[in-house]
């Protein structure tokens, strides 16, 4: 059983439609994929109508969190979409997206690079815009070669020339929320350290302490020793293990189904969830 838990598709940052997702999900082989897009559901519809036969579908989405001035970014699955105190946070940190790039387009002006607001938003076109627009429009300028090389203190990284911060909540408030709308919450890759700053493990052991339930080991930003330290964190602090491509489609390199996740961790987290429940495919449409 092959599972993938952390996808992305243009209703936020990535580039496959949802119907995309799911259809290739299936062609590359997973039995599971979840739709984990910034801090909206806006695509779980579409997903749900376009659902393979054989391929079930997780609910998802990954919240932008900050902590002790470091962004990090939570996933939270299987809850309830319509839950009120969980819906207008997501609505306020998504909300803040759009005067947050544009900040990001005056700043790279300033510095010299002829970005323009009408290049993102092109960009990003339905999707709920973020860094990975501004991104993508310095590959399309010549700027920087690929979508990761922005994401450097020369552009885009936290902290980076052209960088702005966003409203972003914070983890112990994400873990309250998405429990109270009935999800689960996992921490999406904590040793990604080229991302900038990562959060400290006494940070982490906190946070286990107040209800998260998994750290995300297997990603494509964790080398080996990275791995081998969070799996030794997780069993210390009693947490669940996951694997994912954190798929973006064609702004990023890895496969879906590159990394995946154990089924029996699978099958706690479906356990623990009473929010919502992982959708089979019918066929789709």
């Amino acid at each position: 059983m092959r599972i993938d838990l952390h996808c992305h598709s243009t209703a936020s940052d990535g580039t496959d439609t949802p119907a995309e997702l799911v259809r290739n999900a299936a062609a590359a082989g997973l039995d599971v994929v979840a739709l984990t897009d910034h801090d909206t559901t806006r695509g779980y519809r579409e997903a749900m109508a376009a659902l393979p036969a054989g391929l079930t579908l997780v609910t998802g989405a990954e919240l932008s969190c900050r902590i002790d001035g470091v962004s990090m970014h939570m996933l939270a699955y299987l809850f309830d979409p319509e839950e009120p105190e969980l819906l207008a946070e997501r609505e306020l940190v998504r909300d803040d997206r759009v005067p947050r790039a544009r900040g990001m387009v005056a700043r790279l002006q300033e510095l010299g690079v002829p970005v323009t607001w009408e290049q993102v938003a092109r960009i990003a076109g339905d999707g709920s815009v973020g860094r990975p627009h501004v991104a993508t429009a310095l590959v399309e300028l010549g700027v920087v070669p690929s979508v990761d090389d922005a994401f450097t203190q020369d552009w885009l990284a936290d902290g980076g020339r052209a960088h702005v911060e966003k409203h972003e909540t914070d983890p112990f408030e994400a873990i309250r929320l998405v429990k109270g709308a009935g999800g689960v919450t996992v921490f999406a890759h904590p040793g990604a350290s080229k991302r900038g700053r990562t959060v400290p493990e006494s940070a982490i052991a906190e946070m286990a302490a107040a209800g998260l339930d998994g750290i995300e080991v297997d990603h494509m930003d964790h080398d080996e020793d990275t791995r081998v330290r969070l799996r030794g964190l997780a069993a210390d602090l009693g947490l669940l293990v996951t694997g994912s491509s954190d798929y973006h489609g064609s702004r990023k390199t890895v496969a879906l189904g590159e990394y995946t996740t154990d089924p029996e961790v699978y099958g706690e987290i479906t356990r623990r969830a009473t929010g919502a429940f992982p959708v089979p495919g019918t066929g789709g449409i």
